[in-house]
């Protein structure tokens, strides 16, 4: 599945961002979604993931209270609501899919990633 990640750009501390992953096929319902970010120099920091129905979601603890992840399997996306936004969410922000119907928290259980998309927040 090709994945195509969107919405990232600057923002002030405690304001909100959407992100929005656009997917290609018809099968998406199938996938288990994932977020995950990265700055430089880091590992691939697990941000959020939702199962093939959207029923059930896990959250980084970094993030967890303040981001939301969501999908639609009509229209084959899936969304990351950042609110309450801090400069250490700074990263470039990367969706992926996974086949299987377990949600998944370690990047390397995503079989196909999007291109990433930038978020700056500024202090």
């Amino acid at each position: 599945v090709q994945l195509q990640a969107s919405g990232g750009g600057l923002v002030q501390a405690g304001g909100s961002l959407r992100l929005s992953c656009a997917t290609s096929g018809r099968t998406f319902n199938t996938y288990v979604m994932g977020w995950f970010r990265q700055t430089p120099g880091k590992e691939r920091e697990f941000v959020a993931t939702i199962s093939t129905t959207g029923i059930t979601t896990s959250y980084g603890d970094s993030v967890k209270g303040r981001f939301f992840i969501s999908r639609d399997n009509a229209k084959n996306t899936v969304d990351l609501q950042m609110n309450s936004l801090k400069p250490e969410d700074t990263a470039v922000y990367y969706c992926a899919a996974r086949s299987g119907t377990d949600i998944y928290r370690s990047a390397l259980g995503y079989d196909s990633w999007g291109q990433g998309t930038q978020v700056t927040v500024s202090s």
